[in-house]
């Protein structure tokens, strides 16, 4: 095999931390090994959540490491639950995983893992990628019950749906049945003509830290390590070299080719994006800027007249309102620059409502009881200027 290819094997099956009890890679480590070993691409497949996804593809890529985001999700057919990896392909993809990850959760009695029925798989396939997973998940499962008419129909549906963004995976880690079940699909693969990929699950990223990654794996199943009957996996899932991998499946030039190229079909990966609020008018055709300012100063004169027993009317020349009416600018300045003015009306009027119908609601905590503008919206009870608060500990534009 060329050189070239040798150094090119990508790892589609990294399960981060956020693959609870299971994974034990941090996405800071991962990516220091990409920058050290200029890693071509990983792939994302943390099992039942995205939670990784972005703090994944924002540091894999700033080390030139392209990141494919997956997901592991368990879907019942029948009545055997397991886990199918999927991948996002593009932007829609993405969106649609994210969305059966969700379902998965809410769509189910609340007392098993979160699943979904495989039909749901079957609903929309646009820019979404769907491997055949392990020898422990949804098709190994099946396969370990001797149900093999059931994996055949299974393969074809997805294969009639997916078309070629379905692949039969190959599996070397030396776990148990593992060798049956790679002779039972390589056979399926060619009886339907369905693709296979070279993928390595990866739970660590160095060989010496299986025993830890067992005694996870115990935790995670309530076992104990000297347990005979437990669920056991073999010291191979490692995060391997390229050429370990090449050397590995070398007898299956086609899967190494397949693993080669997938990176090529996904082409895209998330962005830390702004806070999307509600837009916040009036029907006087006010913006958030101008209802904020007026909330503001009407709260700071009813806060005058009630605890300061000033009236309307000595305001403009009382020497005590015009140091609040200055910090009152000075804050609403910067609130107004950070484009935080929905935010603030936002939270005043949920507080306000709270208070209103008897919901207990606290002074105020943290940074935020050194805004004036808060105590003037009724979202704290703290003077701000009496207890010497700073604002900029709350919010500050050189911190952005």
């Amino acid at each position: 095999m060329a050189e070239s290819q040798i150094q090119n094997f990508n790892h589609l099956k990294i399960h981060t931390q956020f693959s609870i009890c299971e994974g034990a890679i941090k996405i800071d480590d991962l990516k220091e090994i990409s920058k050290e070993k200029k890693i071509r691409s990983l792939a994302l497949c943390d099992t039942s959540n995205l939670c990784g996804a972005l703090e994944f593809a924002e540091k894999i890529s700033k080390v030139g490491t392209q990141p494919i985001i997956g997901t592991q999700i368990n879907f019942k057919l029948d009545d055997t639950i397991g886990l199918l990896p999927l991948f996002a392909l593009n932007e829609i993809g993405y969106k649609r995983i994210i969305e059966l990850s969700s379902l998965s959760y809410l769509n189910n009695d609340g007392t098993s893992d979160p699943h979904l029925n495989f039909e749901e798989l079957l609903n929309n396939n646009e820019g979404v990628a769907v491997f055949s997973g392990t020898i422990n998940g949804l098709v190994g499962q099946l396969f370990n019950k001797g149900k093999f008419s059931e994996i055949e129909k299974l393969y074809s549906k997805l294969k009639q749906k997916y078309g070629d963004k379905f692949y039969i995976e190959i599996q070397r880690h030396g776990d148990q049945n593992e060798i049956s079940f790679e002779k039972f699909n390589l056979s399926q693969s060619l009886n339907l003509e369905i693709s296979i990929i070279a993928t390595n699950e990866v739970f660590y990223s160095t060989k010496d830290m299986y025993e830890a990654h067992d005694a996870l794996i115990c935790i995670k199943n309530k076992t104990y390590v000297n347990e005979k009957n437990r669920i056991k996996y073999s010291n191979q899932h490692y995060l391997k070299d390229s050429p370990e991998m090449s050397e590995l499946f070398s007898d299956l030039p086609e899967a190494l080719e397949n693993n080669y190229n997938f990176p090529y079909r996904c082409n895209f990966r998330p962005h830390f994006s702004k806070p999307i609020l509600p837009d916040i008018s009036s029907d006087k055709g006010r913006n958030a800027d101008e209802i904020l300012k007026k909330n503001s100063l009407d709260g700071l004169k009813d806060k005058f007249k009630n605890i300061f027993k000033i009236q309307g009317q000595n305001l403009s020349k009382n020497e005590k309102f015009l140091l609040y009416k200055d910090r009152l600018d000075h804050e609403l300045d910067i609130i107004m620059q950070m484009k935080y003015s929905s935010y603030f009306l936002i939270v005043s009027d949920y507080i306000i409502w709270a208070k209103k119908n008897d919901i207990p609601v606290g002074p105020g905590r943290g940074s935020g009881a050194g805004s004036l503008v808060a105590w003037c919206l009724l979202i704290t009870d703290v003077d701000p200027i009496k207890f010497n608060l700073i604002f900029e500990r709350f919010l500050n534009p050189d911190r952005i």
